[in-house]
């Protein structure tokens, strides 16, 4: 059995629940705290889910909206049965075998060839 971990990036809804529903709300509040984001910077962590984060960002959210880390994220599990499924060929057969699918070497032949 294979588990996945991801997690639910909540920081629209925190700021909402503050007052703020502006991207831009959130951006001098972080200039006075040092953390320099261009608006596109901004705009990104606000309105999608981030790969990486900044602990010093991470901090200062928490510091302007009041709130910890885990009110800023959501650890989700997602556990599956180990077993990849790969999508089947048309008409439910079997996929080929991998030496009939394997490209045609090419041959190089000179100038004066036909």
């Amino acid at each position: 059995m294979t588990r996945r971990v991801g997690y639910r990036w909540r920081l629209r809804e925190v700021m909402a629940a503050k007052g703020m529903f502006h991207t831009t709300d959130i951006h001098p509040h972080l200039a006075e705290r040092g953390i320099d984001l261009s608006p596109v910077q901004v705009y990104r962590l606000v309105a999608q889910t981030p790969e990486r984060l900044n602990l010093t960002v991470l901090a200062a959210l928490c510091d302007i909206l009041g709130c910890t880390a885990a009110d800023l994220f959501e650890p989700t599990v997602e556990t599956g049965s180990g077993r990849i499924r790969k999508a089947s060929a048309a008409g439910g057969q079997t996929p080929a075998a991998p030496q009939a699918r394997r490209p045609k070497r090419a041959r190089i032949v000179g100038d004066d060839a036909p």
